[in-house]
């Protein structure tokens, strides 16, 4: 065994980076069977690119939804809608979601500026991680008419891909998001009549 002892907590957690800790053990182990998890992209992403630096993820999205908004108009030709907008569902205005861009009734674009790893994750496993999986899909249960969104992953400090993007078509996930709308439908029965009955009406 090898020990290394260090002058400062700045030297020690250059000296974790990329490498395989006790605490990190856990975002590493996967159950025979299953994906990798995100300690995995965590791995590469240290090794390849600069460390986080610290800026609030809503903050750094906003900052740069931009410029990854015209990397998607520069590689596909379309030119989106840049507003702040709510779209909400005509039967149910409870049912709702905020998209980051337009085009036309039938497509939208849903900006993603993740960590590196989760940037990465997104690009090597060529799917929506799943912690945002249900937000895709609720662009499709908000808009009946929608019929592609357009998921554009954008992080300058991954050099090597700093932007690429993952299609999503109705067709392909309209079983999954029609079981989701009933089950919004039930949950906001549900809070209506607990709302309606503490309330006193």
């Amino acid at each position: 065994m090898k020990t290394t002892r260090f002058e400062n907590s700045e030297d020690w957690l250059a000296a974790r980076a990329g490498k395989i800790t006790g605490t990190r053990l856990k975002d590493i182990v996967v159950k025979r069977g299953t994906g990798k998890k995100i300690g995995f992209y965590e791995l590469i992403a240290e090794r390849l690119f600069s460390p986080p630096d610290g800026e609030d993820p809503m903050e750094r999205g906003t900052r740069l939804q931009d410029e990854a908004l015209d990397a998607f108009c520069a590689e596909t030709g379309k030119k989106v809608k840049r507003e702040l907008a709510f779209w909400q569902r005509e039967e149910n205005e409870n049912i709702a979601i905020s998209p980051d861009a337009a085009i036309g009734k039938t497509e939208a674009v849903e900006v993603k500026c993740l960590s590196s790893a989760r940037h990465l994750e997104a690009y090597l496993t060529q799917q929506v991680p799943d912690d945002y999986k249900y937000q895709t899909l609720q662009y499709f249960i908000v808009n009946d008419k929608l019929k592609t969104l357009h998921v554009v992953f954008y992080d300058p400090r991954v050099s090597v891909k700093p932007y690429f993007r993952l299609r999503i078509d109705e067709k392909d996930i309209r079983e999954e998001s029609t079981e989701l709308l009933a089950y919004e439908r039930e949950t906001l029965r549900e809070v209506d009549e607990i709302v309606k009955k503490l309330s006193g009406f």
